[in-house]
C-alpha cells in the first residue's frame, strides 16, 4: 500500500501536467491570424478566388528543413512584408511531404512514399520536379504557375521578389535586376 502510494505521488504531477498542456492551442499554419500573414489551405485560397482574383504565394517547406524554420522566424514576421502579402496574395504554407490528399485546379495529388522520405504530387508539379526547400512558388489569378523560386530569401530579398511580381513586371520582360536598382522598398537592411 505504500508503494502504491509513493507511485501515486510520483505519477499525479505528471498527469496533471500532461491534461494541462493538451488544453494549449497548437499553432495552424492554415489558421488566419491578426498579427501575421493569413495562411489558407488549398482549399481555402481556390474558394477565395471565387470572390477576389490574387496572385498566390506558396511557401513550400518540410519540417525538418533549416532554411524553412530560419524563414519563418524572420522574412514571414516582417511588418513590412505582411501587410504587403495579407493586401495583395492569397498565401499558402504548403508541407511537400504531406500525406494528404489536395485536390488543386480539378485533380487529385497524392502523397508518394520514396525511400525514408516521400512528397506530395503537388509538391513536385508546382516546383517543376526540382524539391528543394524552401521554395517560394508564384501562381497567377488564374492559379497558373508564374515560376518558383528557390531557396532562403531575407526580408529584404522577398520584399523585392513580392514587389516584382505582384506589380506584374514579370510580364513585361522586366529583368529582375533592372527592377531591383529602381525598387525602393521598406524593409530595412538586414543586419
Amino acid at each position: 500500500m505504500l508503494v502504491m502510494k509513493k507511485t501515486m505521488l510520483l505519477v499525479a504531477p505528471v498527469l496533471i501536467a500532461a491534461i494541462a498542456f493538451s488544453f494549449i492551442k497548437h499553432p495552424n499554419p492554415a489558421a488566419e491570424t491578426t498579427d501575421g500573414i493569413k495562411w489558407m489551405t488549398w482549399e481555402q485560397m481556390q474558394t477565395a478566388q471565387k470572390t477576389e482574383k490574387r496572385k498566390v504565394f506558396v511557401d513550400v517547406y518540410t519540417d525538418w528543413c533549416g532554411w524553412c524554420k530560419r524563414m519563418d522566424a524572420t522574412t514571414f514576421t516582417n511588418p513590412e512584408i505582411i501587410k504587403y502579402m495579407n493586401t495583395n496574395y492569397y498565401a499558402i504554407k504548403f508541407d511537400a511531404e504531406t500525406q494528404q490528399t489536395i485536390h488543386f485546379k480539378g485533380k487529385d495529388y497524392k502523397y508518394v512514399a520514396q525511400g525514408y522520405r516521400g512528397y506530395n504530387e503537388l509538391a513536385a508539379e508546382i516546383l517543376s520536379g526540382q524539391l528543394s526547400y524552401p521554395t517560394s512558388v508564384y501562381l497567377d489569378e488564374n492559379m497558373d504557375l508564374i515560376f518558383p523560386v528557390p531557396g532562403y530569401q531575407d526580408p529584404k530579398l522577398f520584399e523585392q521578389v513580392i514587389n516584382f511580381i505582384g506589380g506584374n513586371n514579370y510580364k513585361t520582360g522586366m529583368q529582375f535586376d533592372d527592377f531591383t536598382k529602381k525598387f525602393t522598398g521598406k524593409v530595412k537592411d538586414v543586419e
